[in-house]
């Protein structure tokens, strides 16, 4: 874990003022640079000393065997983990034959910073080499977002005291050595040196290597071209084998002159195009960014951001750590998302390889109503790779003896990953995930043509999934047996309470959409019938409460279970599944992650207000937060019931998991889900925006620690800001048609003219919920107090 303050705090900057080789790993991830395509982690230049090395491309994986004590139908017969591919940021240095390394003579500055409005990654150091010879070294990195297969840098080296003889290398190099994967031997076999050299190429400026996977059949080719400035007595030579292509600058500098090299690096990839044809897509790209240039390239990224900050922004007064931590967020939640086009959203983005690269439902979730309405076009594209999974899907289902489609808890290109099926196969609210978000994104953008190409067929594959998974027991009541919630200490129960409701939706909106494209409806064998059958489902779904305890059951017969003895469980026995055996964890009531309690906030229309304070107050004290997937789901429903404070802090714990590692695994990637999380607890929480069909409303409330909070957001391509302090919310419609939307249920409509103001009602006075002993959220106190802006 980060314990020290690392990063300085800036309200657009992310700024390490001293580099700590213990904490590498972590500010790797953390100065991660991507565009959804291309993904590069914040690696030192030199490339040593490193924690991971990490240059991604979203979609190219190796297989790898999946290893089962016991074998059995169903299970998948193997994975995908992302892999590392060939590095192109590598630019080593040697002053007088003395490398640069900073493990090595003496560091005198060093400072990275992260500039989220300009998209790069800046870096200056101060060096004397064990010779004593000092030079400055400045560079600067971007992963583009205006054209996805580029990322370039800027590199320059300037001696401070004296003549220095000065050798740049700049490489491209595949295959590098890793760190040792533990377990099973078999895995670290496959994804040792996955690369196989197909082709090579150095000449005058210019770099290509091409490789392809041994298992997955994938092709990768990198081209690299430089610009060089330097005193006239610089020169430059290339050489390549299988693996290391390398431009080698040497140059002789006086304490003034400096040696700058710009450094354009070109990605492509496919799993069917030719050996030169993907040379030659590499070579175009390359020559498109040769032509914009290295200050082309910096304005245009520049322009994006400036685009979606204008869209996107969130504004914090009172709390300068939470107003960067929410900018940080929506920085990398548009890295993961941005220019993914028809490819996964993976759990950490491109930033690690944590989770293997795989994409689970977090993404729809989480990441894709952060998208919705700050860059929708983004949430299309993942959708559309959704749907392109749909045949895999289906024949997952009908291997499980179901209709319609199973997409997969986890996976890079479509096909089951899980080895483990209770929470695995059996979490099938995954489904309904995919469907919630095809609805939320066509509510929120009125794209029909999507709904008709796209969003219908996922629609009514999983409704018919729902319809084969559940039945309708000797009462008429319809039941979901046997599946597995999105509390993962919960596994393979009936009527799961958060599936039966996200699969009731699912089926309203299937019949709901086969209605209004009844050809395309009619193509795929929809007719009145089904989709009356799914009506019925839905009409008569099971949702279980407890009515001597007056709350909701998460599954049947949940509160029934033995609670789990927190008092005799320690603060080093979490998390509890590296400590305790699933089945102790199973036949308990211990939750891991908010289950119940996202369903109130995914599915509030099916809840009362009383209901949902009496629900939030039971599962508070027995849910422990194993889970970063967890906070920001408590702040919005503590938010909604009236404990402010505790919404605040779960806003703290969601927005500072990665800035302050709390969860000591940074260092494999970022949370992106616990990043949109963050925009979530301010906007869905303090801000209380809902969306539900086609009603957006708002039933704000605001920490007494926070003087202002402000968000931008995207409906229906009207751009609206919402602007809340202490006693009153002001909605302004920046452009666009008039908008109808609701205030604490009073309806509003808000033009462009001016803004429409309403007072905040009075807090309900309720009693402080209970956590589980030692699983309360981290108090945030009066600290970083004073406006955030700049």
């Amino acid at each position: 874990m980060i314990t020290d303050p690392a990063y300085d705090c800036e309200a657009w900057r992310l700024r390490e003022h001293t580099l700590h080789l213990d904490v590498l790993p972590q500010s790797e991830s953390v100065f991660a640079l991507s565009n959804g395509h291309v993904g590069w982690r914040g690696n030192l230049d030199e490339g040593e000393p490193h924690g991971l090395p990490g240059s991604y491309l979203n979609g190219v994986h190796e297989l790898r065997p999946l290893p089962y004590a016991e074998a059995g139908y169903g299970y998948p017969e193997s994975g995908q983990t992302v892999i590392n591919v060939t590095n192109g940021k590598l630019v080593r240095l040697l002053v007088d034959d003395e490398p640069f390394d900073l493990r090595y003579g003496r560091l005198d500055f060093h400072e990275r910073v992260l500039d989220f409005r300009a998209g790069v990654l800046h870096r200056t150091a101060v060096w004397t080499s064990p010779a004593g010879r000092t030079v400055r070294v400045r560079s600067t990195r971007l992963v583009s977002f205006t054209q996805r297969s580029i990322a370039a840098l800027a590199y320059e080296v300037e001696p401070l005291d004296g003549e220095a003889r000065v050798v740049v290398q700049s490489e491209l190099v595949a295959n590098e050595q890793m760190p040792e994967v533990g377990g099973d031997p078999r895995v670290a076999a496959a994804l040792e040196s996955p690369l196989e050299a197909e082709q090579r190429f150095a000449q005058d400026t210019r770099l290509q290597l091409i490789h392809s996977t041994r298992r997955s059949g994938q092709r990768i080719a990198v081209a690299a071209d430089h610009t060089v400035e330097g005193p006239q007595s610089t020169r430059s030579s290339t050489e390549a084998t299988d693996d290391v292509a390398r431009f080698t600058v040497t140059s002789v500098l006086e304490p003034g002159q400096a040696l700058r090299l710009e450094k354009f690096v070109a990605y492509g990839w496919s799993s069917t195009r030719s050996l030169p044809a993907m040379r030659d897509q590499a070579d175009a790209a390359l020559a498109a960014a040769r032509s914009t240039g290295w200050s082309g390239l910096l304005a245009a990224q520049r322009a994006y951001l400036d685009d979606f900050w204008g869209r996107a922004d969130v504004e914090v007064d009172g709390d300068a750590e939470i107003q960067q931590a929410v900018r940080f967020a929506l920085f990398h939640v548009l890295q993961a998302g941005a220019r993914a086009e028809e490819r996964a959203i993976p759990a950490k983005g491109l930033t690690g390889s944590g989770y293997d690269g795989h994409s689970f439902w977090d993404t729809e979730t989480f990441v894709l109503p952060v998208l919705t309405y700050t860059a929708p076009g983004a949430v299309a594209q993942a959708l559309r790779w959704r749907h392109a999974t749909l045949p895999t899907a289906k024949e997952r289902a009908r291997q499980l003896g179901l209709r319609g489609a199973a997409f997969p808890w986890r996976t890079i290109t479509g096909e089951e990953c899980s080895a483990y099926w209770p929470a695995g196969t059996a979490a099938f609210h995954v489904n309904a995930d995919v469907a919630d978000a095809v609805v939320r994104y066509v509510s929120a953008t009125g794209d029909m043509r999507f709904e008709y190409e796209t969003g219908l067929e996922i629609l009514v594959e999983t409704a018919r999934l729902w319809r084969s998974l559940g039945h309708h027991d000797h009462r008429g009541g319809f039941h979901i047996d046997g599946v597995t919630g999105p509390d993962e200490y919960s596994a393979v129960a009936d009527d799961n309470l958060y599936t039966n409701l996200m699969a009731q939706a699912n089926l309203r909106a299937a019949a709901e959409a086969t209605e209004r494209h009844p050809d395309l409806a009619a193509a795929m064998e929809v007719d009145v019938e089904e989709a009356a059958d799914w009506r019925d489902a839905a009409d008569r779904m099971t949702v279980l409460r407890n009515e001597l305890l007056g709350v909701h059951e998460q599954s049947a017969g949940f509160t029934r279970h033995q609670v789990w003895d927190f008092a005799g469980t320690g603060p080093e026995q979490y998390p509890l599944l590296l400590n305790f055996p699933y089945f102790d964890l199973y036949r308990k009531q211990v939750v891991k992650q908010a289950d119940l309690v996202l369903a109130m906030y995914l599915r509030g229309d099916a809840f009362t207000p009383e209901e949902k304070a009496r629900n939030f107050a039971y599962y508070e004290s027995l849910t422990v937060r194993d889970s970063s997937l967890s906070a920001c789901c408590q702040a919005v429903i503590a938010a909604e019931v009236g404990h402010l404070h505790l919404a605040y802090d779960y806003l703290g714990e969601a927005a500072m998991m990665d800035l302050k590692d709390l969860e000591s695994n940074t260092r494999n990637g970022l949370h992106v889900a616990s990043l949109a999380g963050s925009w979530i607890a301010l906007v869905a929480g303090l801000g209380g925006m809902r969306h539900y069909g086609q009603a957006l409303s708002f039933r704000p409330r605001l920490p007494e620690r926070l003087a202002r909070l402000c968000f931008r957001m995207t409906v229906l391509d009207r751009h609206l800001r919402v602007e809340i302090t202490p006693g009153e919310a002001s909605y302004f419609l920046l452009d666009g048609a008039p908008l109808e939307m609701a205030h604490y249920g009073e309806t509003l409509t808000v033009d462009d003219k001016e803004p429409v103001t309403r007072p905040l009602p009075p807090l309900p006075v309720l009693p402080e919920p209970k956590q589980p002993p030692g699983r309360r959220p981290a108090h945030r106190g009066v600290q970083g107090k004073g406006a955030a802006g700049g």
